[in-house]
């Protein structure tokens, strides 16, 4: 029997990724329960392959004892594409099928909340012009305010 493949989701961080695995599901029962991949084996290995635009690279191996966990790859360059497949082994199972490739950018910096910003901003450009509208009628060029002259008086 095949082990996989598993369900992979990946999110970006900051010069990194996040990657989520889900194992496969088993098909095997026992009085009507539906085993885990973790019931059956114990703990499981995984394999995570790394593709860039210069070729994959294969991580080391590591195990697992969940059913669903994440690993974050670090020291990664930013604003880069990555993909991402997992290969789930056992110790008595070595055929194993591969996920589907994910991918997603590393981050270079934290985004920043576009609303603020411009919130912010519209709220200067007001400041800056009541400020100059305050200005101007002060020195009297706006709302002019036109008195008789001395003789109608």
């Amino acid at each position: 029997a095949f082990l996989g493949p598993a369900e992979v989701t990946i999110s970006s961080c900051l010069n990194c990724i996040n990657v989520t695995i889900k194992l496969p599901t088993s098909h095997f029962r026992k009085n009507e329960k539906l085993l885990s991949l973790i019931d059956i084996y114990e703990d499981l290995d995984y394999v995570i392959t790394l593709k860039t635009s210069d070729g994959e690279h294969k991580r080391p191996q590591e195990k697992t004892t969940e059913e669903m966990f994440s690993t974050v790859i670090e020291e990664l360059y930013p604003n880069q594409n990555y993909c991402v497949s997992v290969t789930v082994t056992a110790s008595l199972n070595k055929h194993s099928i591969p996920s589907a490739w994910k991918c997603g950018i590393a981050e270079s910096e934290p985004q920043q909340d576009y609303l603020t910003v411009a919130v912010t901003a519209a709220i200067c450009v007001l400041l800056m012009l009541a400020g100059a509208l305050k200005c101007m009628h002060a020195g009297g060029f706006v709302l002019l305010q036109k008195s008789l002259p001395l003789s109608l008086v």
